[in-house]
Order: structure tokens, then C-alpha cells, then sequence
């Protein structure tokens, strides 16, 4: 297998359906949810992690329908199984989080953080002033660290500094991923327990999140907007990235499932109506 077009993917599910047979250190299964496929991948060794050149932890992958914009019927089963495996990935205490949108929203594949963090429910400040108003509410903090190219400052230092004064029980990060498979582009998200290492499957790394660099879980969310033209049969313009025609719509989309899936997951009681009314 060539070696460069194996690791150029940020999915876990691609990964593993790439490579045949038991892999050791490796699980996977399948599952439905609202009627959309789940694929879990589940690395629990450090053989597993070598194998797969990914990070310990559960990686969920839903498979989305083919209109899962706000106005589509299927939004709201689509936000309900999103928030459910969100729900499995965050720890057991989670009355303060820390949400960090990355990507460079001057970019539209890039742009999905940022969009998300517009359908988000900021609540921090509203629990500090009147606690017994909010009680149903998480402490959510939300940050868009931007990238180094605009700041000159890592997006991993800074949510360092933030989760030094937030004191989160988590953080929850949003981001951009790359794919290696042209059915799942735009059409899929992959929530994990593992943290991130954002830029990893367009080869340009940056310092990873994880519990072991911020010292708090860390759940990852993330829709793959881009696959390397090398997987489309264009061995000659492998290293070059390409998005869907419709990539605007898809990623506003995206942006906004993920935010109403998060506001359920964190915030108690809330309903899809709930959020309308509070996001605009």
C-alpha cells in the first residue's frame, strides 16, 4: 500500500476499511442510529495504534443523509444521533466545557468550526450572574482560536492558557477534516475520545489535543471537507486538495448540525425548537 495515500485521512472508519482482516489493538462494529449507519472503530493498544496510526479511543462515524440542512426532514433524527454519540464521548462530569472552533473561516472547507460556533449556546457568563436561572444549562465557553498563519500563536497553546484559567472538566473541539473516500466527503462525521491533531491528513501537523497536552478529555468533532485528488485516481495531482461543487451549502450546513447536536448533548432538557428560539 502506498504509504503517503494511506495516512492522508483524518478517519478512522477510512483507515480501518482500508486494511483486511483482525487487526490486534483494533474492534470495530456497526450499528444504526435515527436509522443512519454508525461505524465505531475502538483502539484500546498500543499495537492498535501503530496499526492504525491513530490514537487511542472510541472514533464514531455517522454516515449522513443526503439533506441534513435545517429545513430537510431528516435534521432532526440527524441532530438526535449526533448529540447521542457526542453524549458517549464526554465524561461523566460536564458541568464546565470549553468549546475551541479551529480552522481559518476565511476558507470555506476550512470554515466549519466557525459556522458551528454560530449555532452554539454560550452560557458561561449566564451561569456565573444567575446560576439558579441557568441550572439546567452546562458552563460552555467557546473560543475560535483561529490558525497559526493569522494569530503567530499555536491554537494548542492557547486553549492550554484558556483551560489554565476555564478550569473545564472538558473541551469539545471542531474542526475541518480531511477524507480518503470521495461517498463520505461532506456526508459524515466522526466524533472520538481521542483528542485531535488538526492538519494531520492534509500533512501539515500542528500540536495535538488530547488529554495528555491539556490535562482534561478532550472530544473531537469533525466533518471531512476535503480528499487528496491522489484517491480519485489523479496519481499526478496527489498532494492536491479537492472539496464538493456545493461546498458553501454543505459546510453550513455541517456547521449547524454539529452546533444544535452539541447544545443537546451539553445543555439539559433542551429540544431542536429550544434552540431555534435561543440561536435565531
Amino acid at each position: 500500500m502506498n504509504q503517503r495515500r494511506s495516512i492522508r485521512t483524518d478517519m478512522a472508519a477510512e483507515l480501518r476499511r482500508r486494511q483486511a482482516g483482525e487487526l490486534p489493538g483494533v474492534g470495530c462494529e456497526q450499528e444504526k442510529l435515527r436509522g443512519l449507519p454508525v461505524f465505531i472503530v475502538d483502539i484500546f493498544s498500543r499495537e492498535g495504534e501503530l496499526r492504525l496510526g491513530k490514537a487511542k479511543g472510541q472514533y464514531y462515524t455517522l454516515s449522513l443523509p443526503r439533506w441534513f440542512d435545517r429545513g430537510s426532514e431528516s435534521f432532526s433524527d440527524t441532530v438526535l444521533a449526533l448529540s447521542e454519540l457526542i453524549g458517549r464521548c464526554l465524561p461523566g462530569e460536564h458541568e464546565r466545557v470549553l468549546v475551541a472552533a479551529l480552522g481559518n473561516p476565511d476558507i470555506t472547507p476550512d470554515a466549519l468550526g466557525s459556522l458551528a460556533a454560530g449555532s452554539i449556546l454560550v452560557t458561561r457568563h449566564l451561569k456565573e450572574k444567575q446560576p439558579d436561572k441557568f441550572g439546567a444549562f452546562c458552563s460552555l465557553a467557546l473560543c475560535r482560536p483561529g490558525v497559526l498563519g493569522t494569530s503567530g500563536i499555536e491554537s494548542a497553546e492557547q486553549i492550554r492558557i484558556m483551560c489554565q484559567t476555564l478550569d473545564p472538566q472538558a473541551v469539545v473541539v471542531i474542526d475541518a477534516l480531511a477524507g480518503s473516500e470521495a461517498d463520505s466527503l461532506c456526508r459524515s462525521v466522526q466524533v472520538s475520545n481521542a483528542g485531535i491533531s488538526p492538519g494531520s491528513g492534509v500533512g501539515n501537523d500542528r500540536r495535538e489535543l488530547s488529554m495528555e497536552t491539556l490535562g482534561v478529555p478532550v472530544v473531537s468533532i469533525g466533518i471531512p471537507t476535503v480528499i487528496d485528488a491522489g484517491f480519485l485516481g489523479e496519481e499526478a495531482l496527489g498532494g492536491m486538495f479537492v472539496t464538493p461543487r456545493d461546498i458553501d451549502s454543505l459546510v453550513r450546513a455541517g456547521g449547524r448540525l454539529i452546533g444544535y447536536a452539541l447544545n443537546l448533548a451539553l445543555h439539559r432538557d433542551l429540544t431542536i425548537g429550544d434552540v431555534d428560539a435561543l440561536v435565531g
